[in-house]
C-alpha cells in the first residue's frame, strides 16, 4: 500500500461555533467554579483577576502564531506537527508526548471535580463505601464509580464522531455561560453580596507583583483547551483562515468567565473569611458554599448546572485534542500502528479515545488532592508545546525581503514576527515560573516525582518506536503529518 493510500484522514464536519465551543469550554472547565478560594488565597481577588487577564493577553499573543500555522498547515497534530515542521522528528515527540501528558491530566481532573461536586451536594451518599485517605482526602468507592463512569460516557461520544461531540459542546457552552450570568444577577439584586468584601484586593504580606506571578504563571493550565482548535483543524468544514478570530473569541469570553466568578465569589463574604471558613470545617467546595450563602439553594443549582457544563465541556473537549494527537503521533508512526486506525463506522481515532480512557480510569484510585500534584505539571506540559508552536512561527516570519534568504518559504511579516517573538519569550517565562524553584509559583515535589515518571514513559515509548520512525523518507514523513511532500 501506498503512503497517500495509507494515511488515514477523518471526516470535515466541525462548524465554526462548534470550535469555538470546543476552545472555549475545555479552557473554562471546572476551575472557574472551584478554585477560586484557593486563587484568592494566593493573590487576592485583584491580584487574581489582573493575573488571570494578562494571562488572556499573553494567550492572544501565543494565538498569533498558532492561527498563521493552522492556516498554513491545517492538519490534526497541532504543536506536534509544527515542531516537526522547525525543529524535526526527535523534538516532534518530545512536544507531542508533553501536550498528551498536559490533555490526559485534564481529563482526569474534570473527572474527580465531578466527584467533588457531587459530594458537596449528597456528602452522605458519596461517602458510601470509604476505602482509604490519600493527601488526607477520603477515596470512596461511589467517587471512583462517578468519575470513571463520566470519563466512560465521554469516551463512547466521541468514538460517535465529531459532529456529535460538536453539537454537544455547544449546548454544554451556552448553559455554561448563562449559568454564570444568573450568578452575576444574583449577586447584584440580592441582599449581601458587596464588592466591598473583595478588600483587601491583594494578598497581605506580599507584594502586588508577586501575587499577580502568582497566578500568571496558572495561565498555561487556566487557558489550555484554546489550543484545542489545530487539534481539530483537520475537520473543520470552513476555511482554516477563520481559526485565529476563533482563537482571540475564545480567550476572551474564557478570561471575562475566569474574573466574573472571582468577582463573584469574593463580593458574597469578605475572601479571607470565606477561607477561614472552607478551611475551618473542612468544606468541599467553598464557591458552592460561598454562592449559598446569598441565593440558598437555587444559587446552588444554578452553580452545580454551570460546573457541570464545565466539567463535561472539560472532559469532551480535551478527550477530542488527546484522541487527534495520538492519532497524528500514530500516523507518523512515532506510537503504535493501532493509534492510527479509524472506527468503522464513525470514522475516528477511536484508539486514541480509548487510550485516553484507560490512562484516565486510573486517576480516580488516587483522590482529589493527589490528582492536583499534575495540575502544575500539565501546565508544564503545555508551556512546552507553546514554546515548540510560537518558535516554529517566528523561523516562518521575516523581518524583511532580505531576510527571505534563509528561509525562501518565509513570509515577510515584521509585525507577526514581533508577536512569534513575544509568544516565544512568554513561554519560556511560564516554564521558568513553574520550573525555577525559588519562583513561588514552582512545582512541588510531588510535580516533579510524575513529571519525572511521564519522561520515563516517554523514553520507553520512543525507544520502542524511534527505527521505523527515524527510517521513514524525508517527503513521506511530510505527507504523513502535513498531507503534503514539502514543507
Amino acid at each position: 500500500m501506498g503512503i497517500e493510500e495509507d494515511r488515514k484522514k477523518l471526516e470535515r464536519s466541525l462548524k465554526p461555533h462548534w470550535v469555538w465551543a470546543i476552545a472555549f469550554g475545555s479552557a473554562i472547565g471546572w476551575g472557574a467554579f472551584i478554585l477560586p478560594p484557593d486563587w484568592m488565597g494566593d493573590a487576592g481577588p485583584l491580584g487574581v483577576i489582573i493575573g488571570i487577564l494578562l494571562g488572556a493577553i499573553l494567550m492572544m499573543i501565543i494565538g498569533v502564531s498558532y492561527g498563521y500555522l493552522i492556516e498554513k498547515f491545517p492538519v490534526t497534530g497541532g504543536e506536534f506537527a509544527y515542531a516537526y515542521i522547525g525543529f524535526g522528528r526527535k523534538f516532534a515527540f518530545l512536544a507531542g508526548w508533553f501536550l498528551t501528558l498536559g490533555y490526559m491530566c485534564i481529563v482526569a481532573l474534570n473527572a474527580s471535580a465531578l466527584s467533588l461536586l457531587a459530594k458537596f451536594l449528597f456528602p452522605d451518599f458519596m461517602t458510601i463505601g470509604t476505602l482509604y485517605t490519600v493527601a488526607g482526602y477520603d477515596v470512596s468507592i461511589m467517587q471512583i464509580l462517578l468519575s470513571s463512569l463520566a470519563i466512560i460516557i465521554f469516551g463512547l461520544l466521541n468514538i460517535r464522531g465529531a459532529k456529535f461531540s460538536g453539537n454537544v459542546q455547544f449546548i454544554f457552552a451556552m448553559v455554561l455561560i448563562t449559568g454564570i450570568v444568573l450568578l452575576g444577577l444574583g449577586a447584584i439584586f440580592t441582599e449581601g453580596p458587596s464588592i466591598s468584601n473583595a478588600t483587601p484586593v491583594f494578598k497581605p504580606d506580599q507584594s502586588m507583583i508577586v501575587s499577580i506571578l502568582t497566578i500568571l504563571a496558572l495561565a498555561p493550565f487556566a487557558y489550555v483547551g484554546f489550543d484545542n482548535i489545530p487539534q481539530a483543524a483537520e475537520e473543520f468544514d470552513f476555511s482554516p483562515k477563520k481559526a485565529f478570530a476563533l482563537i482571540i473569541w475564545s480567550l476572551l469570553a474564557a478570561g471575562l468567565a475566569y474574573s466574573a466568578m472571582i468577582l463573584i465569589t469574593a463580593s458574597t463574604m469578605p475572601w479571607q473569611e470565606l477561607n477561614n471558613i472552607i478551611n475551618a470545617r473542612n468544606i468541599e467546595w467553598g464557591v458552592g458554599h460561598a454562592i449559598e450563602s446569598y441565593m440558598g439553594r437555587l444559587g446552588v443549582f444554578i452553580i452545580a448546572a454551570a460546573v457541570s457544563m464545565g466539567i463535561f465541556t472539560g472532559l469532551n473537549g480535551f478527550m477530542i485534542s488527546s484522541s487527534r494527537l495520538t492519532f497524528a503521533m500514530g500516523r507518523a508512526r512515532i506510537l503504535p500502528n493501532a493509534f492510527r486506525q479509524l472506527h468503522p463506522k464513525y470514522n475516528t481515532p477511536y484508539v486514541g479515545v480509548a487510550f485516553t480512557m484507560l490512562i484516565c480510569l486510573i486517576a480516580p484510585w488516587f483522590g482529589r488532592e493527589a490528582l492536583l500534584w499534575v495540575v502544575d505539571m500539565s501546565s508544564t506540559g503545555v508551556a512546552i508545546a507553546y514554546f515548540f508552536c510560537t518558535a516554529t512561527a517566528y523561523k516562518y516570519f521575516a523581518w524583511s525581503e532580505s531576510g527571505k534568504k534563509k528561509n525562501p518559504k518565509a513570509l515577510v511579516s515584521p509585525v507577526r514576527k514581533v508577536f512569534s517573538l513575544l509568544g516565544l519569550i512568554s513561554s519560556i517565562g511560564f516554564l521558568v515560573l513553574l520550573l525555577f524553584p525559588p519562583m513561588p509559583s514552582s512545582l512541588g515535589r510531588e510535580s516533579y516525582i510524575a513529571l519525572g515518571v511521564w519522561i520515563l514513559l516517554g523514553i520507553v515509548f520512543y525507544f520502542a518506536n524511534q527505527k521505523r520512525y527515524n527510517d521513514i523518507a524525508e517527503k513521506d514523513m511530510n505527507y504523513l503529518i502535513l498531507e503534503k511532500e514539502e514543507v
